[in-house]
């Protein structure tokens, strides 16, 4: 039974320093020892080169390729599905630890421990009436519609089985008997609004003559119910269980759970409308669709799955409402853009669904719908530009498109906020730092020069000399960067657009140190300070010569040769980058010649 009171935070700060990470997380995930630290293919998105990175000494995850971050009770709530409090409870029971808690009143204490036992009932009955459901469909004398309405959709029993999918006899009275119900259990299930009070004496079951779809919580623990009807003519189509102690609409998405228990390796969600179009996406093989609940998306709902993926498919109907929920989502998901993160958008042909189109299409076809789907920044661009009364080709166009752009805009954050500011530039004719001027914003990323990005003829021989008086052969131009970096984090932005891709692609081990401090730079001031404590300490002894260089006192001096600097590594990767692409390509044509050779 949960102790009562809440957890004092030395307590908490006690138990992490008793933890050992690398056994809570190796018991979990396989690691492999890596000088210091310990690495693996991050459990939190799919990758081929190990980027997840275990500090034993810190007690402290965190992976390069997702920004995924924490300490031993972070990664419980989010690999295992555990609240706070239970990841706790585990760890604590691990290392022979009593979990304390602050001492409450003892009114308080009555009733925080009536709302446990309260919840805990609650999700008893829940777990009962699908149990109830799953039973009528396959025993009920009225459940051969229901069954033969699954069997037209294309549902196997084995999908059936795995959503818990159950039917709900036609009658106003079928719960309370069924479950041989009491006076507290009826009330239990009033408070689920499973059974509706329509006088103090007298209440009737909500879901009546419909197929039931069981809504379960990170942890598979059932808190709600979605019902369809068997009969196109019934209203409402859909009908789902109200908000109750246990249930939150906001913060729940049907299907979540069973797409962490499918062990699928797409690294996308797709977010549908509706519970039949992800268990129609399942039965075909696509298991990574979750459907809000008759609720638009939310910014709790945004959180939860970045939590999950760093990629999100929404997926409407192609008419008028479809647009509209299309362009709220993007709305809402703005600010939570960032790193790896990315949203795209498919729109299905008017009057199709993605249940009808996965059935039409089949799984290859639906993913070949996906393949296309539009980026955020697209959709935006196209969207914004259908409402204009007059083309870009006239200021007024022009003028038009800034106006409606700014809000949007001002919902993104860091450098994508800078990347939309530089597709309205385009579209405008306009640099950057001129509607950063008009929109009163400041993003870090415009180059210094002001202007838009530098270009490769934008450097003048000043600033030729004044790297040349300090760079010396005996350090290479990116470990400077990172010295400049070190001294002028603001200066990443700029960096990062002069040289993100490249880097990306290089394998020079000194580039690969400025691309990891860069990465240190995307997250915000928390995160980024216990990033940058693990990149000094992994590179600390190459830092200690770094830092010992000398560098111009100056801004003036310093940002000419920093440009430089970075146009002149970017001619060095990009050359490196086309020599390989060139020895690939011949290394191909010889292998090519070598089998043409030996068919004759």
């Amino acid at each position: 039974m949960q102790m009562q009171g809440t957890i004092p935070r030395d307590f908490i700060d006690q138990l992490l320093a008793r933890v050992n990470l690398v056994d809570v997380i190796n018991a979990r995930v396989p690691l492999k020892k890596a000088g210091a630290t310990y690495k693996a293919c991050c459990p939190f998105h799919q990758e081929k080169t190990p980027s997840f990175n275990v500090n034993p000494t810190k007690q402290f995850y965190h992976c390069f390729g997702c920004g995924a971050h924490g300490d031993a009770i972070s990664f419980l709530v989010e690999h295992d599905g555990l609240s706070f409090v239970e990841a706790v409870e585990v760890l604590a029971q691990q290392v022979g630890m009593t979990v304390p808690r602050q001492k409450l009143s003892k009114q308080q204490q009555k009733v925080q421990q009536q709302r446990i036992e309260r919840e805990r009932d609650l999700y008893d009955v829940s777990h009962a009436v699908a149990k109830f459901y799953r039973q009528q469909l396959r025993e009920h004398s009225s459940s051969d519609e229901a069954k033969a309405y699954l069997r037209q959709r294309g549902l196997t029993p084995e999908v059936a089985k795995r959503f818990i999918i159950g039917f709900a006899p036609p009658g106003w009275s079928t719960l309370v008997p069924g479950l041989s119900a009491d006076v507290r259990l009826t009330q239990q299930l009033i408070e689920l609004g499973l059974l509706v009070e329509k006088s103090e004496d007298k209440v009737y079951d909500r879901f009546r003559h419909r197929i039931m779809f069981p809504i379960r919580n990170g942890k598979g623990q059932v808190i709600a119910f979605g019902g369809r009807v068997l009969s196109e003519e019934d209203k409402p189509k859909y009908l789902n269980s109200p908000e109750s102690p246990i249930f939150h609409k906001s913060d729940t998405l049907y299907g979540l759970y069973e797409w962490r228990k499918s062990r699928d390796a797409s690294g996308y969600l797709i977010v549908v409308e509706g519970y039949m179009d992800v268990v129609a996406l399942a039965q075909f093989g696509v298991d990574n669709a979750v459907a809000t609940l008759g609720t638009a998306i939310t910014e709790s709902h945004c959180q939860i799955l970045f939590n999950q993926v760093d990629t999100l498919m929404f997926c409407f109907d192609g008419d008028r409402a479809g647009l509209n929920a299309a362009w709220k989502a993007l709305e809402l998901v703005l600010p939570f853009i960032g790193g790896q993160r990315s949203v795209k958008f498919l729109f299905l042909a008017e009057g199709e669904d993605p249940d009808s189109t996965v059935r039409q299409l089949g799984a290859q076809g639906f993913f070949d719908l996906v393949e296309d789907a539009l980026p955020l920044s697209d959709f935006w661009m196209q969207s914004l530009l259908t409402k204009l009364s007059v083309s870009t080709a006239h200021p007024e166009g022009r003028q038009q498109l800034v106006t409606l752009a700014q809000p949007y805009i001002m919902r993104a954050t860091a450098l994508y906020q800078y990347l939309l500011l530089e597709l309205l530039a385009q579209q405008v004719d306009l640099p950057v730092w001129r509607l950063e001027r008009q929109m009163g914003l400041k993003t870090g990323y415009t180059p210094l020069s002001q202007g838009g990005r530098v270009a490769k003829n934008s450097v003048s021989p000043r600033h030729h000399n004044a790297s040349s008086s300090v760079v010396k052969p005996s350090m290479s131009l990116a470990k400077y960067l990172v010295r400049i970096l070190l001294i002028k984090p603001q200066w990443a932005g700029q960096l990062a657009l002069v040289l993100g891709n490249l880097l990306q692609a290089t394998k020079n081990q000194d580039a690969r140190m400025l691309l990891a401090l860069l990465k240190c730079y995307q997250v915000t001031p928390p995160q980024q300070t216990q990033l940058l404590a693990e990149f000094t300490d992994y590179y600390a002894s190459q830092l200690q010569y770094i830092e010992a260089q000398p560098l111009p006192d100056t801004d003036e001096e310093l940002s000419p040769m920093f440009e430089n600097m970075a146009i002149r590594l970017a001619d060095e990767l990009e050359k490196a980058l086309l020599k390989r692409q060139v020895h690939q390509g011949d290394a191909l044509d010889d292998l090519q010649e070598f089998l043409t050779e030996r068919k004759k």
